[in-house]
């Protein structure tokens, strides 16, 4: 039987993994073409959608918010002041490595665990299966995957491996 631990902790730390990858392929791709590296984290995919560097924060924000609710822990807060790639790896170095610090006998009963959270204003609640299953992952996979297509809408050579990571 798959714990609640094993559906959250590796799949959190493969996907911010592999979004760091992404990030620096974007990066890199910037200094290769002498772009003001502005001009990539503030992109969107459309006007009223986030930019590059929210959705970085919103992927680190759903990951350590479900490991700490997840494992009855206070959520850490950020200040949501990132404006370069530098700072962008640090948060998600920051959020993996809280996330490690989250042991799997903190998640036992987690998936009948009540969770509320607000958004808009409005409380969300939530049993812990539902909550990750339906909304945490969810948003980590939406957010992340739009930061790859708003950098391979910029012209970035990413694939689907690079979305993926590598097999373990």
């Amino acid at each position: 039987m798959l714990s609640m631990y094993e559906a959250s902790i590796p799949v959190l730390k493969r996907t911010l993994t592999n979004l760091a990858a992404i990030l620096k392929k974007g990066e890199q791709y910037a200094d290769a073409r002498k772009i003001e590296h502005a001009v990539l984290l503030n992109a969107r995919l459309f006007p009223d959608m986030y930019p590059l560097t929210r959705q970085v924060q919103i992927a680190t924000d759903m990951s350590k918010g479900a490991a700490a609710r997840l494992a009855g822990l206070e959520v850490p807060k950020y200040e949501d002041n990132e404006t370069t790639f530098a700072e962008l790896q640090a948060r998600i170095t920051k959020t993996i490595a809280f996330i490690d610090t989250v042991k799997p006998a903190q998640f036992e009963g987690s998936e009948s665990r009540e969770v509320t959270i607000t958004v808009r204003q409005v409380d969300l609640k939530f049993k812990g299966q539902d909550y990750l299953l339906k909304w945490v992952n969810p948003n980590v996979y939406f957010h992340v995957t739009t930061a790859y297509n708003i950098l391979r809408h910029n012209g970035v050579e990413l694939g689907k491996v690079d979305f993926l990571g590598p097999r373990d």
